[in-house]
């Protein structure tokens, strides 16, 4: 006696602590929830802002290099104006090349060609081209459609990776006379290699500029200018004409917050990107300065939760008994009775009683939708083994009638689905009508039914067979007229074993009364179930 009070009062003691304990984590869990929420929101908005502020700048850049653009082909454009009468003198051409590359540096060289192709004037004049007929892809693309162009970017015969920028030269007769061009050289200096080279270029941030077929028009690494990039989401994503951020793993593996965008002109795609690293490299010290910051409340809260959880214990302890024996009906009851005196031990004792009622409503719901066939409302095959489930475990001697309806087949092929279900539904009526509360009806497929008659014999259960035989042969279902039912009975009892062989013999006596002519019940012999 004495021992069972000593392990009452250790169990209570110990549930205190429990709840203490549970009191403490509780607050411990909302500390580090607080502060890993405040981790993944300071973590997203460092990553938003470098995608947003690579998608801007690599939009400007873009702009940059349009706006470059547009200058050189001005500038080609009014020097072919002021040539347009004077197109046949060499040295006003030669100098006008000259003043070209040399004013403003847009250009690594400039050439004036005539209609024919040939090179009439050029700077520098160490390129050994004058007179001689260009042969290069952006000579010849100037030369055929005589408008302003800006080639693809081609590898000369020098070996020198550039775009070449034209305009026509025509007289005031609109005669076609040649056209001036200038070429930028992408692998050496140039002012737009000094454009995209003046960027800020640290932490491993970097930009490169790609054309639509995939070659680097500049990148840092100056080898790699001219190489052909493989498969990249950004670059498959820009070169289709979208500016937009992404966060990829480039071909080295490097996590990195990429923006890009497109040169409206060329058509060519520039991207900035930066490592994720990088960028969060700031949130420990953020973390670290928040964890200090919030350290001397968290422990103030903690000794708070740990004195204020003694007084809390006795409702919430009865509470927790009461919801170990939710399931039981009188729990509510004793809910009910727990004296909360305090909001917090209310509310929840309020929430019990609601979640009790909801609970026992939605098992109560669930094992309906779980056992019962929706067109019938009867047992189905699930609820059929729960039962048989429970007669054997329960030693619980039975009756089985199984049945179906005489060439149903028919009925459904000349009156359709619609017609067969109703004589589904009146069907199993009939059979909930003639059945006990306490037998299980079921429909285990299609027309074929099952009834379990508990603690009843073979010879009570023909009749029950034989009165719903009769009621079925006796109604009219609709439009479909009369039917008739075929019915095996069986019985088990203990010595009989596994409970699925007498199912199997009440099927077997279906057969058998279908077989002889249906319409008609068929009762299993002893013989029959062994």
């Amino acid at each position: 006696m004495v021992s069972n009070i000593t392990l009452s009062y250790f169990f209570r003691v110990n549930l205190r602590r429990l709840i203490l304990f549970l009191a403490l984590l509780s607050a411990l869990v909302i500390q580090f929830n607080t502060f890993y929420a405040s981790y993944s929101v300071q973590r997203q908005l460092l990553i938003d802002n470098t995608l947003a502020s690579n998608r801007a700048y690599a939009s400007k850049l873009a702009d940059s290099i349009d706006q470059f653009l547009q200058s050189t082909q001005q500038q080609l454009a009014y020097s072919a104006s002021l040539l347009t009468a004077k197109f046949g003198d060499a040295e006003l051409l030669m100098a006008e090349a000259e003043r070209l590359r040399l004013q403003t540096n847009s250009f690594n060289s400039v050439v004036f060609v005539d209609a024919n192709g040939k090179v009439v004037a050029t700077s520098p004049d160490t390129l050994s081209i004058l007179g001689k007929k260009l042969d290069s892809p952006g000579a010849n693309e100037a030369l055929n459609v005589r408008r302003p162009v800006i080639s693809a970017p081609y590898i000369s015969v020098a070996g020198n990776l550039l775009v070449f920028i034209s305009h026509p030269v025509t007289d005031s007769a609109g005669r076609y006379l040649g056209y001036i061009g200038g070429t930028v050289y992408l692998k050496q200096k140039s002012i737009l290699n000094k454009l995209l080279g003046e960027h800020y270029y640290h932490d491993g941030s970097y930009l490169y500029v790609v054309d639509q077929s995939r070659r680097l028009l500049y990148h840092p690494d100056a080898s790699r200018v001219g190489e052909e990039v493989g498969p990249n989401l950004v670059i498959d994503a820009v070169l289709r004409g979208e500016t937009g951020d992404m966060r990829i793993n480039n071909s080295q593996g490097i996590d990195l917050l990429a923006g890009y965008a497109i040169v409206p002109m060329t058509h060519w795609g520039v991207v900035a990107q930066r490592p994720t690293q990088a960028t969060l490299a700031p949130i420990s010290g953020l973390m670290s300065s928040m964890l200090l910051n919030t350290l001397p409340l968290a422990i103030l809260t903690l000794l708070f939760i740990w004195w204020f959880a003694n007084m809390i214990a006795s409702p919430l302890r009865e509470l927790a008994d009461s919801a170990q024996e939710m399931d039981h009906p009188a729990t509510a009851e004793r809910i009910q009775k727990v004296h909360s005196w305090y909001f917090e031990s209310s509310e929840i004792k309020r929430a019990m009683l609601i979640g009790f009622k909801l609970l026992h409503y939605k098992i109560n719901k669930l094992l309906l939708d779980v056992q019962t066939d929706p067109l019938t409302g009867l047992h189905n095959r699930r609820g059929l083994d729960l039962a048989l489930d429970l007669m054997q475990s329960t030693r619980r001697n039975f009756a089985v009638v199984s049945l179906d309806i005489d060439n149903f087949k028919s009925v459904n092929d000349t009156y359709g689905h619609d017609a067969g279900d109703e004589v589904l539904q009146s069907l199993a009526k009939i059979m909930q009508n003639v059945s006990r509360d306490e037998d299980v009806v079921c429909r285990i497929g299609g027309e074929e039914f099952l009834i379990l008659l508990p603690s009843v014999g073979s010879k009570v259960a023909e009749e029950v067979a034989e009165r719903l035989r009769r009621q079925v042969e006796q109604t009219r279902f609709g439009p479909v007229g009369q039917l008739t039912i075929s019915l095996g009975v069986a019985q088990w009892s203990q010595d009989l074993g596994d409970v699925e062989a007498v199912l199997k013999v009440a099927d077997n006596m279906l057969y058998k009364a279908k077989r002889n002519g249906r319409n008609r019940v068929v009762v299993a012999e002893s013989s029959d179930c062994v």
